[in-house]
């Protein structure tokens, strides 16, 4: 009937005598029978039994089902039957029906005695590694599951076994690369397991090339739009990355941070956001957060901020921080990853400062967060979110903190009123009606004045309206207003940590603190007085803040020296108490947690008492004011004289660094003096070695030409008999006759171009005499007169080149001279003997007499006309003398024409000396000769040969 109607019968279970009787047979058919069919069957039934009985069919079938796995890996089925049944017994997930019956809870820790049971022979876990590389699906399957089971349970222990396991992690790393999903999808879960607080395995996976399979698979799902698989991808990720810096190493060597840009390209239309996809996105700003922990080396830090910046990834968390309907959580979480990625990174800094926010008119990124932080409507976490970026912009990086603070001074504020700057937005915040809107614009404040000294006294300028009609306080002032009036609690804290953080190393702040008379006796007040445990936070931030008033006190008001504010201290406070309400801070709960991480997190807003930065101010200051208490006025003075002694050394050791830097520059640049003077003495020195090597050439060649010259002279002499019966006298005669016409017609070229040059310097001087006293027609002349001054040193050059030539040729003339004579000499003797050409001889005397007369005519003429070429050179010296003297600026120039002129006078008489011996050569020529008949071709080509050499030396 129960049936019928459709009503559920739950089935009957069996007596546990009976159960354990079944189990027992099936173990014994698994164990003794020889047909496969039969074992297979057995173990089936042990499986569908293991999930209700699990108890019982782990003490009697798990060493039977190991057996099975051992001996029977031919047969696919039932190794998948036995990895199912070990799997139900040692996993403690229950299915749903199990989860209805409320079995007893006895039941949860069989998965752990189990697991030990199992890998207490290593062997089985060795086994099971080496079913996982099976390809079957009935058995890497099931083999995956009971691995990361295993690691469920016992996580260290089989994590051990692996590890020591030959190539035990790279045969589970294989599952990544398995083309069906489910297995590999089950193979990221078990390396989860796997990778757990485990540094080593950690380390293998990724050098296994983990992060390339594993950025694959989240691309090829969607990236943050993929399923459950994105998921689990990026929580292996963190195993690998969190608290590893040798795979964060190489992740960012890998490149992979380029990779991570895609993730956060969330588009336009930011509604309908899945819970999946909030929870990726959330996964993979966490990803990015392990990177850049501020728990991190600084140096791996630095180098990750650096590669998001030039990948754009930083420029797309930004986009992502001023869209519109982006969740909270998402929001909040991109805020805090944002400030870790700009966190002591000053081009991230830089370009965060330059983000603005999509609004009309644009507004400052930063602008905008800050009006969220001291909105008290938005959520708590997002305002502390915002408060941490904020410190994170501001951390290590002065040109912002100092754009902050002139926000607040007077000359940059706008009068306008049209846009709100970051500092009214805090100033606003310090003074709301809304505590943890004082408390999170004062430590944003006191960030802006960390570790800057003159910020701290550019600060003290700010001035307030606080009403109309009273004249403006300072910022300062204003700030001990409201601390007197007995706030809240969280109110006073945070201008309190505002106060310390202002007055610490700046004397000056502290001097500007005691001008109001009414802060001391307010601090001691609330130190003296016994008050609840609520306040005691804030009886030792007073404490704090009067030992830096007498620590950094300069002694500048006599009032509150040093040693009047200690003896006030013993008189109404004692030093013991003084120092016990100073040690309130550190002892307190909160003041711990804040220490433990730069990122503010409270659970409530009430617990937001103490900044993290903050507390290292107190660790820094409270042994040094506890020793400036105990100090005596004597200690003092030599303190304060070691100070002076410490700065004058600090002066002295500044001037010597001076000094010696100045030194250094001198040094180098006398050493790059040094490194030029070398390189020119050895440039010197080569040119030296080669023009040494040069002359002694030239002197080897002189040799070679003189032993030459002398072989030539004994060739003549041992020929003489044959030039007897020559008529080379007489040929050797007309062409020097030759050669003097050609000098001649030389002559007259040269005789022209100096006509041309005296016409030239006419022309300079009739314009010269035509041009009077003016002033333009001098500017005029002077440069007609560089132009042919110019024309001048042309002419000159080529009468000078011209002059070498001729003194070339007559250098040839002498050689052929010597050479006659040499000839004549030779022939003397045999030409006086010889009577039968008497009438011959003196017919060539006779010639010899008339061309000789004509050369001495020719000769006469030259010289002559040199002396007329002389004159006319005098001349036009003396012109161009004139123009030098009226003319400063062609005095140089035309000066040096002049010498050129002489020069060539010079040559043209040394050229008349050489006409004059050439002449007295050729008239001591004249000796009777033999007659030219038995003149031998043979001989005069020999001559002519020598001749032409000796022409060549």
């Amino acid at each position: 009937a129960g049936l019928a109607a459709g009503v559920r019968v739950a089935p009957c279970p069996l007596p546990p005598c009976l159960v354990r009787s079944q189990i027992q047979k099936l173990c014994d058919r698994v164990a003794s029978s020889t047909l496969l069919d039969d074992r297979r069957d057995a173990v089936r039934a042990l499986k569908s039994l293991s999930k209700k009985y699990r108890l019982e069919v782990g003490t009697q079938a798990m060493e039977h089902l190991i057996h099975v796995l051992q001996t029977d890996r031919s047969d696919s089925e039932i190794i998948g039957y036995a990895l199912d049944t070990l799997y139900n017994i040692i996993s403690n997930d229950l299915e749903e029906e199990e989860q209805e019956e409320n079995l007893p809870k006895q039941i949860d820790d069989l998965g752990s005695q189990f697991t030990e049971i199992f890998i207490k022979q290593q062997e089985n876990v060795t086994l099971l590694l080496s079913l996982v590389e099976e390809f079957d699906f009935h058995v890497r399957w099931p083999g995956v599951k009971l691995l990361t089971s295993l690691l469920k349970q016992q996580g260290p222990q089989v994590q051990q076994i692996i590890l020591v396991s030959p190539m035990g992690v790279s045969r589970l790393m294989d599952l990544l690369a398995d083309s069906r999903e489910v297995i590999r999808n089950d193979g990221v879960l078990l390396l989860q397991q796997l990778t757990k607080s485990n540094a080593a395995i950690q380390k293998i996976v990724a050098f296994e090339n983990a992060f390339e399979r594993l950025l694959d698979i989240i691309t090829e799902e969607g990236n943050s739009d993929g399923g459950i698989v994105v998921e689990d991808c990026l929580l292996l990720l963190q195993n690998l990355l969190k608290n590893n810096n040798s795979n964060q190493n190489f992740f960012k060597e890998g490149s992979y941070i380029q990779r991570m840009k895609p993730w956060f390209e969330v588009g336009d239309d930011n509604c309908g956001w899945s819970a999946q996809k909030v929870t990726n996105l959330h996964l993979m700003l966490q990803l990015v957060r392990v990177l850049v922990s501020p728990t991190n080396p600084p140096g791996a830090t630095s180098s990750c901020q650096k590669a998001m910046f030039h990948c754009g990834l930083l420029q797309q968390l930004c986009t992502i921080l001023m869209a519109t309907g982006v969740p909270a959580d998402i929001l909040t979480e991109t805020i805090n990853t944002v400030s870790e990625v700009i966190r002591g990174c000053q081009i991230n800094q830089d370009y965060f400062a330059s983000v603005n926010a999509p609004s009309n008119p644009p507004r400052p990124a930063i602008v905008v967060l800050l009006m969220s932080m001291v909105n008290e409507r938005q959520p708590f976490v997002l305002r502390c979110a915002v408060l941490y970026c904020f410190q994170c912009f501001l951390y290590k990086n002065q040109k912002g903190q100092g754009e902050i603070v002139s926000t607040l001074l007077p000359s940059t504020i706008d009068a306008t009123g049209n846009s709100v700057s970051a500092g009214q937005l805090l100033c606003g915040g310090l003074f709301s009606t809304d505590s943890l809107s004082n408390w999170c614009a004062a430590v944003a404040l006191a960030h802006a004045l960390q570790e800057n000294a003159s910020l701290k006294e550019q600060l003290l300028r700010v001035q307030l309206a606080t009403s109309i009609g009273n004249p403006p306080v300072s910022l300062l002032q204003q700030c001990t207003n409201i601390l007197s009036q007995g706030s809240k609690v969280q109110t006073r804290v945070g201008l309190l940590m505002l106060l310390c953080t202002w007055l610490s190393n700046c004397s000056i702040a502290v001097t500007h603190f005691l001008h109001n008379t009414a802060n001391i006796p307010f601090l001691t007040g609330q130190i003296a007085e016994n008050l609840g445990e609520e306040e005691q936070l804030v009886q030792g931030l007073c404490a704090l803040l009067l030992g830096i008033s007498i620590y950094y006190n300069d002694n500048s008001l006599e009032n509150y020296r040093k040693e009047k504010l200690k003896q006030l201290i013993e008189k109404r406070i004692g030093r013991e108490n003084f120092i016990e309400k100073l040690g309130f801070i550190s002892k307190h709960e909160l003041y711990s947690r804040a220490a433990q991480k730069p990122q503010p997190s409270f659970s409530s807003p009430d617990h937001m008492m103490f900044d993290h930065e903050f507390t290292k101010l107190v660790k820094e200051l409270e042994g040094v004011i506890s020793k400036a208490i105990y100090k005596s006025s004597e200690e003092d003075k030599k303190e304060e004289e070691v100070k002076k002694t410490l700065e004058q050394h600090d002066n002295i050791v500044t001037h010597y660094k001076k000094v010696i830097r100045e030194q250094d520059q001198e040094l180098e640049e006398l050493k790059q003096r040094v490194n030029t003077l070398t390189s020119q003495n050895e440039q010197l020195q080569a040119t030296v070695t080669q023009q040494v090597s040069q002359i002694q050439q030239h002197k080897d060649q002189y040799n070679l030409l003189k032993v030459q010259l002398g072989k030539d002279t004994q060739h003549h002499n041992s020929h003489g008999d044959a030039f007897q019966v020559n008529g080379f006298q007489t040929e050797e005669v007309s062409r020097l006759k030759e050669e003097l016409e050609e000098w001649k017609t030389k002559h007259e070229v040269l005789q022209g171009q100096l006509r041309e040059r005296e016409s030239v310097s006419e022309n300079l001087k009739s314009p010269q005499l035509e041009m009077g006293t003016a002033e333009q027609s001098s500017q005029t002349s002077k440069s007609g007169g560089l132009e042919h001054n110019d024309e001048l040193q042309k002419e000159l050059e080529t009468l000078r080149s011209q002059v070498q030539l001729q003194a070339a040729e007559i250098s040839k003339l002498q050689l052929e001279n010597q050479k006659l004579q040499v000839s004549n000499g030779t022939t003397a003797d045999p030409v006086l003997g010889d009577g039968a050409t008497a009438a011959n001889i003196s017919e060539l005397e006779g010639r010899l007499q008339q061309e000789i007369k004509e050369l001495k005519s020719e000769v006469k003429a030259l010289s002559e006309e040199k002396e007329v070429l002389k004159q006319q050179l005098d001349s036009s010296s003396s012109t161009v003398a004139i123009l030098q003297d009226e003319k400063s600026k062609l005095q140089q120039e035309v000066a040096e024409s002049k010498k050129e002129q002489d020069d060539l006078l010079v040559l043209l008489a040394d050229q008349d000396q050489k006409l004059l011996a050439l002449k007295m050569k050729l008239k001591d020529l004249g000796f009777p000769v033999e007659d030219d008949d038995d003149i031998e071709s043979g001989d005069q080509g020999d001559e002519d040969e020598d001749g032409d050499e000796e022409e060549q030396d």
